[in-house]
Order: structure tokens, then C-alpha cells, then sequence
């Protein structure tokens, strides 16, 4: 099918629009920017940049994507933003370039739905199948692993990480990383709360799987040991599975601090 431009839509001559791609009224879509197969600008959208937009994407009014990072570091230089494919990006999203103090790219993977109100901020890592409910905002480097759930109203520091199939709780303060498969929540400052249980069986994981996971997590932050002698017990009293390595890699990768 024929890519359809709105009449009222101001497309810069040296962007790049795959075939059936949409763009509907009043959306800007700026010099160098590139937009997938099959992706849908609902109307009043700007995309701005070294920005890509993968396949089939649907982004909804007023969303803005690629515009300079709230940074006073940045003088201009060409970063950029990567959005994989199937994405979901509503009302008022804001998604802006990278900084210089990170690789050069602001980067989020595919099938993510992206709530209202939300604010990626540069530099940000964000994986596949990622829901953020409204108002969230990740501060710049923050990353975000698959299948991670995110309410609304949460704030999250820079250089902060959310583990895979992590759950946060709405109106939370995310100061230090959360583990892979947990829930987190908190107003002053989040804590762990206990496995995501309901969202390991709904993503497929056996109920053994579940079960070595809540003894890690018993072990790691409910036995009061030290974060060191935590791991070694883990490690020597547990089955090693690609779940409890990939739970022990991420604590001692931390830079912040680990959310207890």
C-alpha cells in the first residue's frame, strides 16, 4: 500500500518513509528522521533527529520523538534515538535523543506499550514487551529489561535499572536497581516486595522455576546476610539455571546500590 501524507503534515524532503506508513494532521517529521513499514502517526505528532521508527508502530497525538536531551552537556552534537518495531507510544510521550556521556543512542526494542504522559529521557535502554502505565519518567541511562511493568506516576533516578519480568508499583521512587523478577514499590523509596509471581506463570515459567527463584530470593533479601555471602550461599545451595545466574549477574553489575 502507498504511503498517505495529510496535507496539513510537514514531511522534510530528506526523510525516509517506508511503504504504508501514515501521517496524519499537523505531524512534523524532520530531516534524517526514518519511519518502518506499516507505522501510523495519528496526528500532531513530531519527530525530530537521527531518529528511527521500526515497523508497524502506532504513535498517538502530541508524542514527541527525538527532540535535544534536557542535558545541560549537550551542545548539539548528532546522537540519536532507535525504536524497534510494533511499538505502542500514546498521548504525549516524550522520547529524546542521547546525550555525549553515553553511546549515542536513546534505544527501545519491540511490542512495548507506552502509556500517556510518558517521558524517556537520553540515553534510556528500554527492552521488548515493556508496559509503562501514565506519567511515568525514567531519568537519563536509566534501562529497562524485557517484560518489565512499570504503574503510573513512578519516578525512576538516572542510571537506574529495572531487571527483566520485574514489577513496579505505582506512585514509587526508584533510586536503586531492581532485580530481575521482582515487585518493587514505594513512595519514599521502593523496597521489594516478594517475586512477581503471577507475572512468571503468565510469561511461561514452570512452577519449579518459580519456586528456585522465591529461595533465591528468600536467601538474597530476607536472611539478613550480607549481599556477598548471600550470592555464595545461592550459589552453592541452589541449581545454577540460566534464571538464578542471570538474577546473580544483574546484583553484581550494580552501580547504585541494590533495592532490598
Amino acid at each position: 500500500m502507498a504511503t498517505e501524507i495529510h496535507p496539513t503534515a510537514i514531511v522534510h524532503e530528506g526523510a525516509s518513509l517506508d511503504e504504508d506508513v501514515t501521517i496524519g494532521p499537523y505531524c512534523i517529521v524532520g530531516k534524517g528522521v526514518k519511519i518502518g513499514k506499516s507505522s501510523r502517526l495519528i496526528s500532531n505528532v513530531v519527530i525530530e533527529g537521527n531518529t528511527e521508527v521500526g515497523e508497524n508502530c502506532s504513535i498517538y497525538p502530541f508524542a514527541t520523538i527525538g527532540l535535544p536531551p534536557q542535558d545541560l552537556k549537550y551542545k548539539g552534537e548528532d546522537t540519536a534515538v532507535r525504536i524497534g518495531n510494533n511499538n505502542i507510544i500514546r498521548e504525549y510521550v516524550s522520547i529524546h535523543r542521547a546525550s555525549v556521556s553515553g553511546d549515542g543512542s536513546t534505544a527501545i526494542g519491540d511490542d512495548n506499550f507506552i502509556m500517556a504522559y510518558v517521558h524517556i529521557a537520553h540515553d534510556c535502554k528500554i527492552g521488548s514487551h515493556v508496559i509503562m502505565a501514565n506519567s511515568v519518567g525514567l531519568s537519563g541511562h536509566t534501562t529497562v529489561e524485557d517484560y518489565v511493568v512499570i504503574g503510573g506516576m513512578v519516578g525512576v533516578h538516572q542510571h537506574t535499572r529495572i531487571g527483566a519480568y520485574a514489577m513496579v508499583g505505582g506512585f514509587s521512587r526508584i533510586v536503586q536497581d531492581i532485580p530481575p523478577y521482582m515487585i518493587a514499590a514505594g513512595t519514599e523509596k521502593a523496597k521489594l516486595y516478594g517475586l512477581n509471581t503471577i507475572g512468571l506463570k503468565r510469561n511461561g515459567f514452570s512452577d519449579e522455576t518459580i519456586n528456585e527463584l522465591k529461595k533465591a530470593y528468600k536467601i538474597l533479601f530476607r536472611e539478613k546476610l550480607s549481599l556477598k555471602d548471600a550470592i555464595k550461599k545461592v550459589q552453592e545451595e541452589l541449581p545454577y539455571t540460566d534464571e538464578i545466574k542471570r538474577l546473580i549477574e544483574f546484583i553484581l553489575k550494580n552501580k547504585r546500590g541494590i533495592c532490598r
